[in-house]
């Protein structure tokens, strides 16, 4: 039903807007919306030789569209030709992206799917100037059977709602969210790695397009989602990874931003993780400012420390971001008998705990293998995952890739 529907919506409409680059435009309407054109704005998508070409967009959108069609007649998806046994976390250009837009009223537009390129933007834009953004991050499994899976899309569209009220930013849906979701996985259905050879990340992007000067929100919105394939993000794959803990950098303060998933967090931690990457450390482990004695997160990552089989993390109190696949362990670990802690974990107890592990959309759950503090290095089985760890690493990963029954009803099939 909904190949099909990718496939009877995606047209050869090439509509031109004047650029100073002299670049072509070119927009691709989705069955999901109706079949009507952006208002004039701020923001416009351009095609340049860099990342893809006009004539190689024109060219991907021929024999896309035939693939698209070819896959809901025959059900077999062509791939793309790459080598996934050797994909990493980073950035490919794909087929599709989704945009749609909101003005003043607040009332977001139906969306479109377009090809994918560079996009042009006022340089008063707020989220240029001011920051006002949002993005988010979700992924796309292919099961044994061909079929696609989404994991928990809804929460990622409650998360953007939840912090585009922070940032002032109206925000889509939850229906409209996951919808766009849907139109562009479909679209790109043969960036999505063979099972168990990776996955398609997913990337929601909320941002304030409109032109401002003066410190103000922006007057127009722009909901854009673009798609790589990817396979694990830190270089040593599922292999324990070494943190050091941070002690004059902090991420966030009360009061601040640091619960919620806007782009000036992420600028934020790169000083510090970029000296502990020097170091040879594989990422920064974050205290809380005030007492310098609570542990916070990792630059992109919850953590969570395993001691006699109890379980505890940071709880969520404002300076934490709220982690899908956080709350999804916990959830996990507590269906099956573990006791589970949210609560203040000082950093002494890294000296005694059995286990560490970092859990978020892009690493899934991430093993620790040592992490160093004021000098000490406290090691916590560096040849792979602990016993705990393992377990719920198994389990999650089974159900995002359709290996386990789905008894959470976390999971979104695609046709």
């Amino acid at each position: 039903m909904e190949r099909s529907a990718v496939a009877s919506g995606i047209h050869h409409n090439y509509i031109l807007y004047p650029s100073r680059a002299a670049t072509s435009t070119t927009r691709i309407h989705s069955s999901f919306s109706s079949l009507r054109n952006f208002p004039s704005s701020s923001l416009r998508i351009r095609h340049s030789p860099s990342p893809v070409s006009s004539n190689f967009i024109i060219s991907e959108l021929s024999r896309n569209r035939c693939d698209a069609v070819s896959s809901s007649t025959t059900g077999v998806t062509e791939l793309a030709e790459i080598d996934w046994d050797k994909i990493d976390f980073g950035l490919k250009p794909t087929d599709y992206m989704y945009a749609m837009k909101c003005s003043r009223d607040g009332e977001f537009s139906q969306g479109q799917l377009q090809p994918f390129g560079n996009i042009e933007i006022n340089p008063s834009a707020a989220v240029l100037n001011y920051g006002q953004g949002l993005f988010e991050g979700l992924k796309a499994y292919r099961k044994q059977d061909g079929n696609i899976l989404l994991f928990r899309p809804e929460e990622n569209a409650i998360r953007m709602i939840s912090g585009a009220e922070r940032m002032c930013m109206p925000s889509p849906t939850v229906e409209q969210f996951v919808e766009a979701v849907k139109t562009t996985v479909l679209a790109n259905k043969r960036w999505i790695p063979p099972p168990g050879k990776g996955s398609l990340y997913i990337r929601p992007l909320l941002m304030g397009t409109g032109a401002v000067l003066g410190l103000a929100p922006a007057p127009e919105y722009t909901f854009l989602i673009f798609v790589s394939p990817v396979g694990n993000y830190f270089k040593e794959g599922v292999a324990p990874i070494n943190l050091i803990v941070e002690t004059e950098f902090h991420r966030a303060t009360p009061g601040g931003t640091g619960g919620v998933k806007t782009i000036g967090n992420y600028a934020a931690v790169l000083k510090a993780q970029s000296i502990a990457k020097a170091k040879g450390y594989s990422d920064v482990l974050y205290l809380d400012c005030l007492h310098k004695r609570y542990l916070e997160e990792v630059s992109s990552c919850n953590i969570f420390v395993v001691k006699d089989n109890v379980i505890s993390t940071p709880e969520i109190k404002g300076t934490i971001l709220p982690g899908i696949t956080r709350k999804s362990i916990i959830e996990v670990a507590r269906s099956q008998g573990f006791k589970v802690e949210e609560r203040n974990v000082t950093v002494d107890e890294l000296v005694e705990a059995d286990e560490v592990f970092c859990t978020g959309t892009a690493v899934v759950l991430s093993p620790v293998g040592s992490i160093t503090y004021k000098s000490q290095r406290f090691s916590y089985g560096e040849d792979g995952f602990g016993t705990v760890s393992k377990q719920l690493y198994t389990s999650l990963t089974s159900l995002q890739m359709g290996l386990s029954e789905d008894n959470m009803n976390w999971t979104v099939q695609l046709s």
